[in-house]
């Protein structure tokens, strides 16, 4: 295939989403460009016919961008088994997998698991980050130590990891607020302000 061939295949795959033509959608998931690939399961779920059953098959794809694409789709389709993605390789597919599984808001127990693993243990700050402010989303008591610990990190995380507190309460939670306040980084000490500010303890 042409370059020429290539760009005009893409911008068909694309237009498909738009004109609700699910036959070119569907038949490009399998397609060997792999932003062809990319380009179809947007289409595809901007049409609303990207099922569960497409996801999962596709979820291993060798590209990383297909399955970035993916790991943003999981948000959606929240039947769709999330432990491929979230154990990835590369850690900009990690980090929009975590970001999901915040935005689906209730996830199992394995998921939960790996969720407080990648927040504390990651090497890579962008995962931890994501990580936090999903378990934050989430909301599950067993993931404020992991959020906890988080609001000790690099100043990008503690930024996420401290707005991650407020669907928590008690004392711990109180004492990492108000370190927050006191951060060396001016934005860490914004999160704090505007977690007080919503709880209703700072008054204009």
């Amino acid at each position: 295939m042409t370059d020429s061939e290539r760009s005009s295949r893409r911008r068909e795959v694309t237009l498909a989403g738009h004109l609700g033509d699910r036959t070119t959608a569907e038949a490009a998931l399998g397609d060997t460009d792999e932003a062809i690939r990319e380009l179809a399961l947007g289409a595809m779920e901007r049409l609303g016919a990207l099922d569960d059953h497409q996801v999962s098959r596709m979820i291993n794809d060798p590209s990383i961008r297909v399955r970035r694409r993916l790991a943003e789709i999981l948000a959606a389709h929240s039947d769709v088994d999330p432990t491929s993605l979230l154990h990835d390789p590369d850690p900009t597919v990690i980090e929009v997998a975590a970001w999901a599984m915040g935005e689906r808001e209730q996830v199992d127990d394995s998921t939960l698991d790996r969720l407080i693993a990648l927040a504390t243990e990651h090497t890579d700050p962008l995962v931890r980050e994501s990580a936090a402010a999903a378990l934050g989303a989430i909301g599950d008591s067993r993931g404020l130590p992991a959020i906890l610990a988080a609001c000790d990190d690099k100043p990008a995380v503690r930024r996420r990891a401290v707005l991650a507190l407020a669907p928590f309460e008690g004392p711990e939670v109180e004492a990492a607020i108000d370190r927050a306040l006191n951060d060396r980084d001016w934005q860490v000490r914004q999160s704090a302000e505007d977690l007080r500010r919503f709880d209703g303890l700072i008054v204009e």
